[in-house]
């Protein structure tokens, strides 16, 4: 794992047939049930929310989903969530709060879709809502980056209690490509800039920024593993009381 590069891990958390969002939701939940519609303006494909059971016990679920060819990408813009999706989100995570239900997001985008119209319908703020109000919820909220964890765009949904990440996966500010173009007007420096990123699960570990590295996992992989690590994670934060639990998150994202 910490034996590859920083920009091999950023082509690992790229791979086309990674595990997507959509098979975890599966994998780890039975009888998910997907929730639809911001309603205020309409549905976005990029983001996959909803309710379904870990371990017979209700859970709220929202992530990010990449299309699986060019045309459910086209649909779901490439994995990068519109306003409308991120509206979604937070609604989905206001319903839970209200039914105390905690939360898992899991998260794989380049980033909030950057599109006029996405700037039109208030994108900074619907992310910025998702920041502010997730950062008081008060159920526990766990995050997954599972690919990509793309700027503001990923971190509209990590801004919870505990944040982990698979293997091959990366976190940061910007793309290494964007990171070049704006430090060395060189986008051909995309090796560098990935180094100079810190994104490596290993790095944001050593930071503090993340709380634990997962194994990686496959398509079709058994995740009784990975169900038994969340629900003993969402049991752990569930005995804090609500305050205490609201405190130590805001202290958290305060030391950053």
């Amino acid at each position: 794992m910490a034996d590859k590069t920083a920009y091999e891990r950023v082509k690992a958390a790229r791979r086309p047939d990674k595990i997507t969002t959509a098979e975890l939701v599966h994998g780890l939940t039975t009888s998910f049930f997907e929730q639809h519609g911001d309603r205020l303006e309409a549905d976005d494909p990029a983001i996959i929310g909803g309710i379904g059971l870990l371990n017979d016990k209700p859970i709220t679920v929202v992530g990010i989903q990449k299309g699986a060819d060019t045309d459910e990408n086209i649909a779901r813009h490439f994995g990068s969530p519109t306003p409308e999706g991120y509206r979604k989100a937070l609604r989905i995570m206001k319903q839970a709060e209200k039914f105390h239900r905690p939360i898992l997001a899991l998260v794989n985008t380049p980033g909030a879709w950057p599109d006029v119209d996405s700037e039109y319908h208030g994108q900074g703020s619907a992310v910025a809502q998702n920041i502010i109000q997730g950062m008081q919820l008060k159920v526990p909220y766990i995050t997954i980056i599972v690919g990509e964890g793309g700027s503001g765009g990923a971190l509209a949904l990590s801004c919870g209690d505990r944040v982990f990440m698979f293997e091959d996966s990366i976190y940061s500010v910007l793309s290494p490509e964007g990171y070049a173009s704006i430090m060395w007007k060189d986008s051909s420096k995309v090796k560098e800039a990935a180094e100079e990123l810190k994104l490596t699960p290993e790095a944001l570990l050593e930071d503090g920024i993340i709380d634990k590295i997962i194994h990686e996992y496959e398509p079709g992989d058994d995740l009784s593993n990975l169900r038994s690590f969340l629900d003993q994670e969402f049991s752990e934060l569930a005995e804090l009381p609500i305050d205490e639990l609201v405190d130590r998150r805001n202290q958290r994202y305060r030391n950053f």
